[in-house]
């Protein structure tokens, strides 16, 4: 008996007949879709699959390409897992990828520091096995037969967590007689993944792929110096805990140690932040305190506990909200699609904010705005004089963009970027996105606080994406200090929260597919209640129960 493939392209639908199973690559011959680009995966009623799946029922199909965002994370993880076959087979060494740097990941050989010479021969062997074309097989194994395969390849954290989550059978991928385990579909070949460049950067060395606004050529190399020094910080620090992936965040809480990671997690937020406002002390000329980052970073209650420290040291912090400075709703710029873009430097009223910012330092009177989001119109507020030796706060996603404080010498600025860099990996191969960490938060928060579901929430990210990478991220660099508002144990306490909206995700929402993908990522980590969360910690922000509101 035959059944039904209906390809979705462009808005249209494309309908098949077969009478045979059929496989991704099969459908995308018959159903002649053009313009797809590099087709890396395929959705099948709403999940993503690889392109060997085998449909042999009705099903709903549309192709993911390089160009959207869940093919480029495939791209990534594809192309991880040839790094790791290439330093096996030219090196006999095994890989961990440790943090993520403006479109390329920092790796180090487990064993020791990489030399520049080791990293030629396997971007060699990487060049190699592309060329080659090696197929990548998928492979459903019981769990028991799987965690034997990883203790046999030396993937003892691997091991260890797939038996943590208990989940059984355990889906794998195969290519070169190698194993791997990855939470997202991979290619169906390595020469899809023959754009990247393996650079030398001591210890380790940087993996470098494609963006996702430009998928057929690699963007130029940017270091940012400060961001490495705060990834070998919390490196350190999670050295000092015995953490270094999800295996070991799981020996820790089984062993009862939850509360100590809660207190000594919070502990090293309030050195830092005490450590900035040593810093901003220090500058005798700072009267003006910017801060950005990108969603669900933290600003709101880095912002209020940075003002807290500050007058331990005698300072008087004043907040300039920016959010009352929106033009007003019928001079708000649009975007591609036609909507509001609020995220836009146009939405702002430029020009006012600085003769706001430049009288209030002058130390003339104000008054402010206040921009009623209902109406979309701005409307008079309250009046506003720093006193002699304030500090003038800005927060906002354009905080550190110059434009905003054009008059103002960069001796009298001080920069905070602010947002969730690094955490606990799954495990060598597989990281915890800081995307994906700002994603969980906000799921949360706009359920608690905003009444949005986490539908709304998924199926608006990708914009939300978009306007970090136009609008906030190439600023970081310029930052005095990058703050890194991680928690070791905020993944295990959003499990809490995230999974029962996630699981309410209906399966014939468009946002079911990426609900599946987090929901798979939460279940690798272990369960520590919120009771212990402090009131004045950034996770507050999110889910509740904060002394500074929401």
């Amino acid at each position: 008996m035959g059944f039904n493939v209906n390809v979705l392209q462009d808005g249209k639908i494309n309908k098949l007949y077969s009478d045979t199973p059929i496989m991704g690559h099969e459908v995308l011959a018959l159903s002649e879709t053009g313009g797809c680009g590099l087709v890396i995966a395929w959705r099948v009623n709403r999940i993503l699959r690889p392109m060997s799946w085998v449909v042999d029922d009705d099903a709903d199909v549309e192709f993911v390409n390089t160009s959207s965002f869940e093919g480029a994370e495939i791209y990534r993880s594809t192309l991880t897992f040839l790094l790791a076959l290439a330093c096996k087979r030219a090196l006999g060494k095994d890989v961990a990828v440790r943090y993520s740097m403006s479109d390329s990941y920092y790796c180090e050989f487990t064993d020791g520091a990489a030399g520049e010479e080791q990293v030629i021969r396997v971007k060699e062997e990487m060049n190699k096995m592309a060329a080659s074309s090696l197929p990548i097989q998928m492979a459903t194994l019981p769990l028991d037969k799987a965690r034997r395969i990883f203790e046999r390849q030396g993937n003892e954290d691997r091991a260890r967590l797939i038996q943590c989550t208990g989940v059984d059978p355990v889906m794998l991928y195969r290519c070169a007689g190698i194993y791997g385990y990855f939470g997202v579909p991979l290619a169906a070949t390595t020469s899809i993944v023959g754009i990247f460049d393996l650079n030398h950067f001591a210890p380790g060395f940087l993996l470098r792929f494609p963006s996702i606004t430009a998928a057929d050529t690699l963007p130029p190399l940017q270091v940012v110096p400060k961001l490495m020094d705060v990834f070998r910080e919390y490196s350190t620090w999670l050295g000092v805990l015995g953490l270094s992936t999800m295996d070991s965040l799981h020996d820790r809480v089984a062993k009862g140690k939850s509360l100590e990671l809660i207190l000594i997690s919070e502990a090293f937020h309030g050195e830092a932040l005490s450590r900035i406002a040593n810093e901003i002390i220090s500058r005798r000329s700072v009267r003006l305190l910017c801060l950005a980052g990108p969603s669900s970073s933290g600003k709101t209650t880095t912002s209020k506990r940075l003002a807290i420290q500050l007058q331990v040291s005698g300072k008087n912090p004043i907040a300039l909200a920016l959010d009352n400075y929106y033009v007003d709703r019928d001079k708000t710029p649009l975007d591609e699609n036609g909507n509001y873009d609020f995220e836009a430097m146009e939405a702002l009223d430029i020009d006012l904010i600085n003769e706001h910012i430049n009288a209030l330092l002058a130390g003339e009177e104000v008054r402010l705005p206040r921009f009623d989001f209902v109406t979309g119109t701005r409307k008079p507020g309250a009046k506003l004089r720093l006193n002699f030796g304030d500090i003038l706060i800005i927060e906002g996603i354009h905080g550190l963009n110059d434009k905003l404080t054009q008059d103002i010498h960069h001796d009298s600025k001080y920069k905070v970027f602010i947002s969730p860099l690094t955490g606990v990996n799954l495990d060598s191969h597989n990281r915890i996105g800081t995307t994906d960490t700002r994603l969980l938060r906000r799921i949360v928060r706009d359920h608690r606080t905003r009444g949005h579901g986490p539908e709304h929430t998924i199926l608006m990210w990708p914009s939300v994406i978009k306007g970090s990478h136009k609008h906030i991220f190439p600023y970081e660099e310029g930052a005095d200090v990058l703050f890194n508002s991680s928690l070791v144990y905020e993944i295990s306490v959003l499990k809490g929260y995230a999974e029962p909206l996630l699981r309410a995700i209906p399966e014939y929402s468009k946002a079911y597919g990426e609900a599946s993908r987090l929901l798979s990522m939460l279940s690798f980590a272990p369960v520590i209640p919120s009771e212990n969360v402090p009131n004045l910690s950034i996770l507050r922000e999110f889910i509740g129960g904060g002394c500074f509101g929401e």
